[in-house]
């Protein structure tokens, strides 16, 4: 019973008595080294450390790593939803800004064959011929000819047979000459 007490008011922590019989369910640390291969050692240390390292984040967030791939979905569909605007935006600007040089371009080719018809209208001569062939302009001394063609239609033809004919005159006027004639 003396060696009993005495074992347990020791505070060394061994768990040996004084025998030199190591305490049960305790291995001799010879024989701890020597179990497993000296790789399976260090994989085993790493898996540990890994471990640890992974419930230190889940300590620190304080979440599960259920609740932190959701935060991690969140954040991703955030900063998808804040880029999508702006792309979109500059997209669409992009697609207008070709559609506006397209048109700048269209013009130019327009602005420069006005030119070029300005250049000939310079010219007396080209003033001439197309006053005599638009607005049949003819010189002092020269008889016009206008030469009608069969399919032609005359200008004094009159309306089909049941049409009433139409004046140029506005709206009201048409309106005022079908009431009082009617």
């Amino acid at each position: 019973m003396a060696d009993r007490g005495r074992a347990r008011g020791r505070r060394d922590g061994g768990g040996s008595s004084r025998t030199g019989r190591p305490a049960p369910g305790r291995r001799p640390e010879g024989a701890r080294r020597r179990t497993g291969d000296a790789e399976t050692t260090r994989a085993r240390l790493r898996r540990g450390l890994a471990a640890k390292r992974a419930s230190g984040a889940a300590k620190v967030l304080g979440m599960s790593t259920t609740r932190r791939a959701a935060v991690v979905a969140i954040v991703v569909c955030a900063l998808a939803f804040t880029i999508a605007v702006p792309l979109r935006t500059y997209l669409s600007q992009r697609t207008e800004v070709r559609e506006q040089q397209a048109q700048q371009a269209q013009l130019q080719q327009q602005v420069a064959q006005l030119q070029g018809r300005k250049a000939e209208l310079s010219d007396p001569a080209q003033i001439e011929a197309e006053a005599r062939r638009r607005l049949r302009y003819v010189k002092p001394g020269e008889t016009p000819y206008i030469v009608q063609l069969p399919e032609d239609k005359a200008p004094d033809a009159a309306p089909p047979a049941g049409q009433q004919p139409t004046t140029g005159g506005s709206w009201y006027e048409n309106l005022w000459n079908q009431v009082s004639s009617g």
